[in-house]
């Protein structure tokens, strides 16, 4: 790291070198990566939650998605907005706190509301990562390396889903589903402490300045109204929804999201429901689906999009069009299998092209924001995800389990799922 030298009209000479800028992308990765650890961790213990405190598959789903979601949402932009004018830096470490400390607290509950609650904490706290994460990363790389950089910060979820599935299957059948939340919970604040003392906050708009001097370096906030906020939470609506485009992309992440959430949220009780396999099991199994599978197409659709845009933009549309239309038959295919071996083989498959459109749509977002605008960008864009496909897409597919639940037990039989569904929400 050095410091800024400018003669007149010369360029700004880099603050942070390479190797400090990927340390500190490495670090946001890290904190990423507990981020999904403690939000997820829920999918691979459920079943025994579910048992211990005798919880519908309904209720099962909202622990999973709606109780996480709906503060995790509402609280994005406002924390989002403190980070336009704010120390994005400090924002991030308390917000690892909190999280953490909610995801320990989550293992003395003993009823389902005191879970609910402690899963409502958990959402809190995550509010302030990723818009956070989000506007810092575009601020140290510039417009034709963001969909790469942002890339491998989303390499926090699929790696995170790896580590909690895995860690917290073992824990949980070794030492219970309440070990599983205090002992993924802790690390965290050791992970706040070393954010907030290695990380700077670099000037706004730092990276595309380096790139071209004429564009503006931290241009000032406007001073803060009420009427001043609303005129900017306006303008970035009318960014993500005023332009086709983006618009598209945001649609796209939604009802992936709102698949990807539902179907993850039971696919390790499926299982062991399905075939009986053991928690440990099922989570080494999920765990490394997810790790290696979505983590390679995670990095894969950053970097070739990255890549294939210096030949045409519309590499943005294409990378992770051709991917998800991949991934969508290859997921039913897995799941219609007979024997659970052959289906976790067939997992490993459509997460390479399911997860491609993570580093497109995120570097899409923030290269059509402005300075001061992408912290809030990324907060707008996650609650509307998030609240459509996170807070619903679990409690939809376990009010679904559920209903045809009702109609094998009062109609033993053996169809297949589509006439299983078609019976039981158009009986004859």
């Amino acid at each position: 790291m050095t410091n800024p030298q400018r003669g007149a009209g010369a360029p700004l000479t880099p603050i942070f070198g390479e190797s400090y800028k990927r340390t500190v992308l490495g670090l946001l990765v890290v904190a990423y990566t507990l981020n999904f650890i403690d939000r997820t961790i829920i999918n691979t213990i459920g079943q025994a939650i579910k048992v211990d405190l005798a919880l519908s598959d309904a209720e099962l789903g909202m622990l999973g998605g709606l109780a996480f979601a709906l503060l995790y949402t509402t609280l994005g932009v406002p924390v989002a907005r403190l980070a336009e004018r704010w120390s994005r830096v400090s924002i991030i470490s308390i917000a690892i706190v909190i999280w953490s400390g909610f995801t320990a607290l989550c293992g003395v509950a003993q009823t389902f509301t005191q879970l609910l609650l402690f899963r409502a904490g958990v959402g809190v706290g995550e509010a302030g990562l990723s818009p956070a994460a989000h506007s810092l990363i575009s601020d140290y790389f510039e417009a034709g390396r963001r969909a790469s950089a942002l890339a491998v910060y989303a390499f926090g979820i699929p790696i995170g889903g790896m580590i909690g599935a895995i860690a917290g299957g073992w824990i949980a059948q070794t030492f219970g589903w309440r070990w599983a939340f205090v002992l993924v919970g802790l690390p965290g604040v050791l992970v706040a402490l070393a954010i907030k003392t290695y990380i700077k906050d670099p000037p706004r708009g730092y990276a595309d300045h380096v790139v071209n001097p004429a564009l503006p370096l931290s241009p000032p906030a406007p001073p803060f109204s009420i009427r001043e906020e609303f005129r900017e939470l306006s303008a970035v609506a009318k960014t993500l929804f005023g332009q086709w485009p983006v618009f598209h992309f945001m649609m796209g992440i939604t009802l992936t999201s709102f698949a990807d959430y539902g179907i993850s949220a039971f696919s390790s009780p499926y299982l062991m429901r399905q075939f009986g396999v053991d928690l440990a099991t099922v989570g080494l199994v999920g765990g490394l689906v997810g790790g290696v599978s979505a983590g390679a197409g995670t990095l894969i659709g950053g970097y070739l999009t990255d890549w294939l845009s210096r030949r045409t933009l519309a590499a943005y549309a294409i990378v992770p069009a051709i991917g998800l239309s991949i991934a969508a038959p290859t997921y039913m295919i897995a799941y219609m299998q007979n024997e659970w071996h052959y289906a976790v083989a067939l997992l490993l498959v459509p997460g390479i092209f399911h997860y491609t459109y993570l580093g497109p749509t995120f570097g899409v977002v923030q290269n059509v924001t402005e300075l001061r605008r992408r912290a809030t960008t990324t907060a707008m864009l996650f609650f509307f995800l998030n609240l459509i496909a996170l807070g619903g897409g679990p409690p939809f597919v376990g009010w679904l389990i559920d209903q045809l639940a009702n109609h094998h037990f009062n109609h033993p039989g053996d169809l297949g799922p589509i006439a299983s569904t078609l019976a039981t929400f158009f009986p004859s």
